[in-house]
């Protein structure tokens, strides 16, 4: 599995994981394709986003102007947990990799618009992980 695939299945899980209150193994078993195996990217993204996200959400918070967390789209919230969890903990990856990566996948599921918002609040989060 590919890191873009990765990617893709962890939005999905975290985003089951927040609709239902699955546990993370189950969500990511449910989104997987036949054949499809869950590597340990895919694995440790869910798990560490899970894991982190208090401090993950702390950091989006800061950077929504006139909205709160809640009212965000379920989709984009999975996009940006799952992006801003890469650029605190996961250091192989460089931000802007994590921040394109995201801005893409909210375009395939909302939209121009959809990846307009992600990039506005994860380009902010990314000011704050270059200061760290």
């Amino acid at each position: 599995m590919n890191r873009r695939l990765a990617r893709l299945r962890a939005v999905q899980a975290l985003y089951q994981v927040d609709l239902t209150d699955a546990g993370w193994k189950e969500a990511i078993e449910n989104t997987l394709d036949e054949g499809e195996e869950a590597d340990a990217f895919l694995t440790e993204t869910v798990k560490g986003t899970l894991d982190h996200k208090d401090e993950i959400d702390s950091h989006l918070k800061n950077h929504l102007q006139n909205w709160t967390l809640e009212r965000v789209g379920n989709v984009d919230r999975a996009i940006m947990r799952e992006s801003v969890y890469e650029m605190l903990f996961v250091e192989e990856i460089p931000l802007h990799v994590s921040v394109n990566e995201a801005i893409e996948l909210a375009k395939s599921f909302g939209g121009q618009e959809a990846g307009k918002f992600v990039n506005g609040v994860l380009s902010k989060v990314l000011e704050d992980c270059k200061r760290l």
